[in-house]
């Protein structure tokens, strides 16, 4: 069937997953009132469209934090990506590659930070990091992440515990034998993701950490998880020089608000003192332009991006960016 718009994707991973695994990307926090709420909030939002203006010719290019890429749509970090293909995180960064748009690798990524830099040298990457309790390991990748040329570290300060989700509880989650957390491989007992492993994660993180990281690297430090202007100012105060607007999906405290609700609130309080990005719920083009007319400088998709690896890898990947793509340019031209 043709594949006309990112629900389309989504139906085929949904069919065509082991249940294990899409109930794993599917799932969201206790309710889950939270993560469906991120996408329920964009519908809730219009536009106030402007007419007889020249839309011939538009440039839907933008900077992220001095790097051009092709449109305001990057790729979320997400973990596990071999859970919907099997070259995993390698045609992740392919396709974003071939897009011209970033790509934000997890920690949790089941290829290595050295594989995936192999398998599309000159991508712009990022690198998501969680902080471990054995801060060596934490350490280390940070610094194999800026040898190996990724041009910016996410901090991910959302997850000091991991949330309820129901359904990984239900069916016992864990990684299948042949899939292993690459870049984590040696530095704990435990390799395979069980409902142990999120013990290793530091619930001691504190706003002071944020030196601690600048003392390991010379790469700008984004911080995701910001959901208020307190902690928004706080992390302006601490130097980062970006922030990422999201509740992790849905996937930890459900009852917190949706992201694009969150976001007027956190570009107010920035005052364009550091780019403020946002992940979470968008499904089209015009979701992408409501989020830059709020004041978001780029979007990241995470789920979407996992089902066009579990269509067709890095081609279904493509497709799912250059639907989002066309969408977002329309939805411009619509809008005046």
């Amino acid at each position: 069937m043709a594949m006309v718009c990112l629900s389309d994707f989504e139906a085929y991973a949904k069919k065509y997953l082991p249940k294990i695994a899409w109930d794993f990307f599917a799932a969201g926090a206790d309710d889950c009132n939270t993560r469906d709420e991120n996408i329920l909030a964009y519908k809730r939002i219009h536009f106030r469209p402007r007419l007889l203006r020249d839309v011939s010719m538009m440039d839907i290019r933008t900077k992220i934090l001095g790097t051009e890429i092709s449109f305001p749509v990057g790729i979320a970090p997400t973990g596990f990506h071999q859970l919907a293909w099997p070259d995993g995180e390698k045609s992740t960064a392919r396709a974003a590659k071939v897009m011209n748009t970033c790509y934000i690798v997890s920690t949790y990524s089941t290829c290595t930070l050295e594989e995936i830099s192999a398998a599309a040298p000159g991508g712009l990457r990022w690198f998501q990091l969680y902080i471990h309790r054995n801060r060596a390991v934490s350490q280390q990748l940070v610094q194999r992440a800026e040898a190996l040329g990724f041009q910016g570290l996410v901090l991910t300060a959302d997850l000091p515990y991991t949330g309820k989700r129901r359904d990984d509880v239900r069916n016992g989650f864990r990684l299948p034998p042949h899939m292993k957390l690459k870049n984590l491989e040696g530095a704990f007992e435990v390799c395979k993701m069980s409902p142990s492993f999120h013990s290793l994660l530091d619930p001691s993180v504190t706003w002071n950490d944020i030196y601690w990281l600048r003392s390991l690297t010379h790469l700008p430090i984004i911080i995701k998880g910001i959901l208020t202007k307190e902690d928004a100012e706080l992390a302006v105060r601490h130097g980062v020089q970006g922030i990422i607007v999201s509740n992790h999906g849905g996937r930890q405290l459900d009852g917190g608000p949706a992201t694009i609700d969150a976001l007027v609130e956190v570009v107010e309080a920035v005052q364009s003192r550091v780019e403020v990005y946002l992940d979470g719920g968008i499904r089209k083009g015009s979701d992408v332009l409501k989020a830059l007319a709020l004041g978001a400088k780029c979007v990241f998709i995470g789920r979407p991006a996992l089902w066009g690896l579990a269509y067709k890898g890095e081609e279904g990947l493509q497709e799912v960016l250059r639907i989002l793509q066309d969408e977002f340019r329309l939805s411009m031209a619509l809008a005046g």
